[in-house]
């Protein structure tokens, strides 16, 4: 299967041999991983206002 790199649309390969799939290369990767430490890339979700959150700053997960 061949697929278009996020970060510069140049097609890639998807198998085992391409290391850095779905990016073409590690700068491509890191340029990727770059916009979302900056925050320039997000993913949508309900905001949390403060006195919601739990006051010893532990988060807790429900259990099926």
């Amino acid at each position: 299967m061949k697929v278009n790199c996020p970060t510069c649309q140049k097609e890639v390969v998807w198998d085992k041999q391409s290391l850095y799939r779905p990016f073409c290369c590690k700068r491509c990767q890191l340029i990727d991983l770059g916009e979302w430490a900056d925050e320039e890339k997000r993913i949508k979700g309900e905001s949390v206002s403060p006195e919601n959150l739990p006051q010893n700053k532990t988060i807790y997960f429900e259990e099926d």
